[in-house]
């Protein structure tokens, strides 16, 4: 088999789910309602962060730091996806694949690291409350946010620069709807080994130990929460960590499925699917079950609805008032 350099590709064609043209029309419409409801929990909960003096606290802070995650996440993997589908070229540049599969990777892994840190939040939250302000102050709060994202960026440096130095066998076909770094590797006519190796390095590092951490976290929160005389107290506050652990098992769960089956299982088609859940769903879910349910969320949207109507109440008056 001929190889080819990454630079003598100009295109890629993806083949995303034209395999399935029945459901693809109805894929596609799930696909954009849910980008639309990412987007706006997300910026809501980016605004309302901001805005409300109340909300400028460690976990707020975090989940800041995950909602722009999450936006440019899901933007960076199914943008491109709806565009393709509605121009019907379903076509990427060299150029926009390469950097489209390092922000995903980027932001996937940033994801990872983030959901365990906000668990060890939590975790200091409810188990040492009278420290709790000292241990995640501003300073520590930042260095955490930071590590995370300077993680996820340089392990996907590390795994875009070791996959566009192989060589490719001449096909210019990608069996998925994104540059998704495992189907860009079935392109590859060349030994893998190390690279695969180096992979899976990182996505041990990435998602087992970071889900180990998360489940010790929690463990330590329920302990903390059976000891809770108050069965109402208790019912809420299993409600909450349920709601957390949901995401946090669909996002590792999902990612774990993909990135560290065995070598032998070759089920591309399902991949697909599987990455719609943790490329849509999850980031679509965050500021639902993280924020959106909480009584703080909650006060603060209606007071910024409030805020918002007065103004668009008040101007009108004030600019009739100018003009006599």
């Amino acid at each position: 088999m001929v190889k080819t350099n990454w630079t003598i590709i100009s295109n890629f064609i993806f083949l995303g789910f034209t395999s399935y043209p029945k459901v693809e029309i109805i894929i596609f419409v799930l696909c954009l309602l849910m980008y639309s409801i990412t987007l706006l929990g997300n910026i809501i909960l980016i605004s309302i962060s901001i805005l409300d003096s109340r909300l400028h606290t460690p976990m707020y802070f975090f989940l800041s730091n995950l909602s722009f995650l999450d936006i440019w996440y899901t933007s960076s993997s199914l943008t491109p996806m709806l565009a393709n589908f509605v121009s019907r070229k379903n076509t990427i540049s060299f150029s926009g694949c390469a950097i489209q599969m390092y922000f995903s990777l980027a932001m996937g892994s940033t994801e990872c690291v983030l959901l365990s840190m906000m668990a060890y939040d939590r975790y200091v939250a409810i188990c040492n409350p009278l420290r709790y302000s000292i241990i995640m102050n501003r300073r520590v709060c930042v260095q955490i946010a930071a590590g995370s994202w300077v993680t996820g960026y340089l392990t996907a440096l590390v795994e875009t620069v070791c996959v566009l130095q192989l060589s490719l066998c001449g096909n210019s076909i990608i069996n998925h709807f994104t540059c998704e770094i495992l189907a860009i590797l079935k392109l590859v006519c060349v030994d893998t080994s190390m690279v695969e190796f180096l992979m899976l390095v990182i996505s041990i590092l990435l998602l087992p130990m970071q889900m180990l951490l998360v489940c010790i976290s929690y463990a330590f929160i329920l302990s903390n929460i059976l000891r809770i005389n108050s069965a109402d107290g208790r019912s809420k506050a299993f409600s909450t960590c349920a709601a957390h652990l949901t995401v946090v098992v669909l996002f590792y769960g999902t990612a774990l499925s993909m990135y560290l089956k065995p070598s032998s299982v070759d089920s591309q088609e399902i991949d697909k699917f599987m990455a719609l859940l943790y490329v849509v769903v999850t980031p679509m879910l965050n500021p639902i079950i993280y924020s959106l349910r909480n009584k703080e969320v909650k006060a603060a949207v209606k007071k910024l609805l409030i805020r918002n109507s007065l103004c668009a109440y008040l101007f009108p008056i004030a600019n009739g008032i100018d003009k006599h």
